[in-house]
């Protein structure tokens, strides 16, 4: 016992310092309840109270950063205000119109309440826009430890360092994969079960673009498989459910797995069928 009890501490003397997945995951849902009351825990209506809030996470954000060097190359408190100073345009108005985007998408959706208070989609794409910032900012760790708390709460894992631009809309969620070399264009619709992965996992390959490039106004299908960091899919393509994909695709494409059913005399064999308005 003594031995166990020797390797233990050895273990927490050499744990490196860094915030708990409890501090981080309480830091992202406080962040999110400023930005949107309806994931708040209490509604701050008074102005005071909200402003006093928000300058609160700022501080516990910088009192982190200083104390966790190790996770950035800059300033703690600097990059703390670098965050909260681009909160409302990279944040806040990407995810009002991520909302726009879930809300025009989604017949099912009564009200936009309805969507930031239920859907595990928003609430991933919520964490990404978060993690994101953190990340550009050159902030290690922390971004991962927010996107993986979202995963482990819907079902979505979505890097941080995945670029996704203007209304993004997932719809059901479970199940998708964004990579982190990922780049997804604007006004683009993804279902559940969908993989933007990588080819390779050579760990050799760690610096390569190895993940797709999905451009602009393109709708993707529950199943999809998109792989290849060489991968594009062209603008205003539609990929559909269950489709395995590592070749790129032109623009306006439309691209779906057919299933025939046959005897057991026949020869006939499921194919894709893949048809352009390019």
């Amino acid at each position: 016992m003594d031995s166990f009890i020797d390797r233990l501490h050895e273990a927490h003397n050499h744990c490196p310092e860094c915030p708990s997945p409890k501090v981080i995951s309480r830091f992202f849902d406080d962040i999110l309840g400023i930005l949107f009351p309806e994931h708040a825990n209490e509604i701050l209506r008074d102005r005071d109270n909200l402003e006093k809030k928000f300058f609160q996470l700022r501080e516990q954000l910088t009192s982190v950063l200083k104390k966790n060097v190790v996770l950035h190359k800059g300033d703690g408190q600097a990059l703390a205000e670098a965050f909260f100073d681009r909160l409302e345009a990279e944040v806040f108005e990407k995810l009002h119109e991520d909302l726009q985007a879930m809300f025009e998408g989604d017949p099912a959706a009564k009200s936009k309440t309805e969507i930031i208070r239920c859907y595990p989609g928003f609430y991933a794409i919520a964490a990404y826009r978060i993690a994101h910032l953190l990340h550009v900012l050159g902030i290690g760790l922390i971004p991962r430890m927010i996107t993986e708390y979202a995963h482990g709460k819907t079902g979505v894992d979505i890097h941080p360092g995945a670029k996704i631009g203007r209304f993004f809309c997932i719809d059901h969620a479970t199940g998708i994969v964004i990579g982190e070399t990922t780049r997804v264009g604007d006004r683009v619709k993804i279902y559940q079960g969908v993989t933007l992965g990588a080819l390779s996992v050579n760990k050799e390959d760690a610096d390569k673009k190895r993940h797709p490039t999905i451009e602009d106004d393109v709708v993707i299908y529950a199943g999809a498989t998109i792989l290849g960091g060489d991968t594009v899919i062209g603008k205003g393509s539609v990929v559909g459910g269950n489709v395995w994909l590592t070749k790129s695709i032109p623009p306006k494409s439309k691209i779906y797995y057919q299933t025939k059913i046959y005897d057991g005399a026949s020869n006939l064999t499921d194919f894709y069928v893949l048809k352009s308005d390019a």
